[in-house]
């Protein structure tokens, strides 16, 4: 039995709200049970200096959990005067993700920053960021388009991501911070609606997995990605329609 007495492929109750940062040219505030995290996508013409005259545009992304995120107080970084370690490898990951569903060259030389702030932690915030964070750039994309900025949408994948873990229950979807604090393996998927993978993160805790124990957990990743891309197109649909 799963603390929160879900079924093994059953994802925490999930919702993505746009528009939830009014200025911003993309957003999305996701909820995976617990876990909120809001997503805004900025838009700037101009690319970093590395790309300067090579015709093609950026995506990247940052990453923040506020000080009471989670059960204690966590310092804000910014007052430390560096980012921690996790935070930078978070706020990669999601960079990776995004733009491995975008064509860069379709985008022209304009960079798009998807800021993801974590408002409350209940495990699993980089799957949910990245969720989230793939909406507020396609509604910024779709703006680009409806401006007549770029003729068509750069998008070449939708891009999901959830986590999975071995716990007491066997293998199970959608870790809550309960699960995740007590599993002896976990893996987050970051996978396109195609069935392509675009990482995988995944770390014995304490003895070796085996395949046939990976395998499953890469099947319920694909259970929960589809219900995550079915969520997303829905958010995405009733904000244009908006």
């Amino acid at each position: 039995m799963r603390p929160s007495g879900r079924a093994i492929d059953a994802l925490r109750p999930v919702s993505i709200q746009t528009g939830f940062a009014r200025h911003a040219e993309g957003s999305a505030l996701i909820r995976m049970g617990g876990t909120e995290v809001l997503c805004a996508a900025s838009i700037e013409s101009r690319v970093p200096p590395f790309l300067r005259g090579k015709g093609q545009g950026w995506v990247t992304a940052e990453y923040g959990m506020l000080p009471r995120a989670t059960h204690s107080r966590g310092p804000r970084e910014a007052a430390k005067g560096k980012q921690g370690g996790r935070t930078h490898e978070i706020q990669r990951l999601i960079a990776r993700a995004l733009r491995a569903g975008i064509d860069l060259r379709a985008l022209g030389e304009i960079s798009i920053t998807v800021d993801c702030d974590v408002l409350n932690a209940d495990g699993g915030t980089r799957c949910a960021a990245i969720t989230g964070a793939w909406v507020a750039l396609r509604l910024a994309l779709d703006g680009l388009v409806r401006a007549n900025v770029i003729p068509a949408l750069p998008i070449t994948a939708q891009v999901a991501a959830v986590s999975c873990g071995l716990t007491g229950a066997g293998a199970v979807l959608d870790l809550d911070y309960a699960e995740d604090s007590n599993a002896v393996a976990d893996a987050n998927f970051v996978l396109t609606e195609t069935g392509g993978i675009v990482e995988i993160q995944g770390t014995a805790e304490q003895a070796p997995f085996s395949q046939e124990q990976f395998n499953e957990l890469m099947r319920l990743a694909q259970v929960g990605t589809a219900q995550l891309f079915e969520i997303q197109r829905d958010a995405v649909a009733q904000a244009v329609t908006a």
